[in-house]
């Protein structure tokens, strides 16, 4: 097949839709398709290999979050040049918009993917008025496509409810071989200023108002309380960075991480805290289970799906906020480190989220949206 993916996100960008698409993307390389990106890009856009960048604005109020412009009139030229067989569009922001707008236009398949919860955001930017509309144009964005993929059977449920049509669950993987225990760094460790038996307690994640920061932070301050030798890291940068900086002094704040030096933040804690509710699935947890680590988070997306309570981790229902605090507290005051079994239990049950499996899952189904689409236009060739 020849695919015109098209986002605005995409490498060297780091969050979790872009690893999720750069995998497609070499999946889709390396199986023999052709896979055309055009994406958003900050600074000047540059010419692809195959595809394009696009200028794109920032949010103002959260500048690592960008939108591409819609241009139509590009997307037209290249697309007339050489049809793609199907256009996956990835994110619905100007660029998406502008993209289904011309693949109807030219008569091309369009499918999509749903990997994040905008319409949850707008309380935690004071805008909670924008949830509505912001729901509304979703559900007409994707349902306009042939398919949705979401990551979750619990999120096709709720979004169904909603209105949302032609609806496929694809999982979420995670590369075990990157992210292992294996990785764990002694050194790196009494950089922080951990001993042996000190538990370090992670973060990794965008520092955003959505990502419930402020339950973040009293975790941290309570475990502190109970004890004052734990260690804290949070990995990551974003507009809330320096509100957390004033209000938690001697929490190891180490920026964006990538790759190998990422997975060995991963490996040299002991727990991973996810106070996040505002997630369609959450990559992040399957990273840091993938390296050893138990973690706490609330029982929806990936903690629905991955933790079993008391076995490689630990569950609170949504909404518990004052219980997410006191098991916070309780693994330090009562278990301190982690057990070797605990923590086994937690890289085994990431390591069953192969990535094989869920490129797979994208190859086929878009292969079959293009055959049922040349069908449909072949009977109305032969009806005509």
């Amino acid at each position: 097949m020849f695919v015109s993916l098209v986002t605005e996100t995409f490498p060297p960008d780091i969050n979790g839709v872009s690893t999720t698409l750069e995998r497609l993307h070499g999946a889709m390389l390396g199986n023999g398709h052709r896979c055309q990106v055009i994406c958003a890009r900050g600074g000047s856009p540059r010419e692809l290999q195959d595809g394009f960048e696009v200028p794109s604005l920032s949010l103002p109020f959260y500048p690592d979050v960008r939108l591409g412009l819609p241009v139509k009139k590009r997307l037209e030229a290249i697309w007339r040049d050489e049809l793609p067989d199907i256009v996956h569009i990835a994110t619905e922001g100007p660029l998406g918009w502008a993209a289904q707008r011309v693949a109807s236009r030219l008569g091309l398949p369009v499918s999509s993917s749903l990997h994040t919860n905008f319409h949850t955001y707008a309380s935690h930017y004071h805008a909670s008025w924008l949830a509505r509309p912001v729901m509304r144009y979703l559900r007409d964005f994707h349902n306009r496509t042939a398919l949705t993929f979401i990551p979750t059977a619990e999120q096709a449920r709720s979004l169904a409810e909603l209105g949302f049509k032609r609806l496929k669950v694809m999982g979420r993987g995670v590369d075990a071989r990157l992210f292992s225990p294996d990785r764990r760094c002694e050194r790196l460790r009494a950089e922080w200023g951990a001993k042996e038996d000190t538990p370090v307690v992670l973060f990794v994640g965008r520092l955003a108002a959505e990502k419930n920061l402020t339950l973040l932070m009293e975790c941290f301050e309570a475990m502190r309380a109970t004890r004052p030798d734990c260690c804290f890291v949070v990995v990551g940068d974003g507009p809330e960075r320096k509100r957390l900086e004033a209000r938690l002094p001697g929490v190891v704040f180490a920026g964006m991480r990538r790759d190998e030096e990422l997975a060995r933040y991963y490996a040299s804690a002991d727990w991973f805290i996810f106070p996040s509710k505002t997630e369609t699935f959450g990559n992040v947890l399957l990273e840091a289970m993938a390296s050893g680590l138990p973690s706490l988070s609330f029982n929806y997306a990936a903690g629905a799906q991955l933790v079993r309570e008391g076995e490689n981790g630990y569950l609170i229902e949504l909404g518990e906020d004052e219980q997410f605090v006191l098991r916070a507290r309780e693994l330090v005051s009562e278990l301190g480190i982690p057990s070797k079994a605990m923590r086994m239990r937690a890289r085994e049950t990431a390591m069953a989220h192969d990535w094989q499996a869920i490129q797979s899952t994208f190859e086929q189904t878009l292969a079959q949206v293009v055959d049922d689409w040349r069908l449909r236009q072949l009977g109305e060739f032969y009806e005509s």
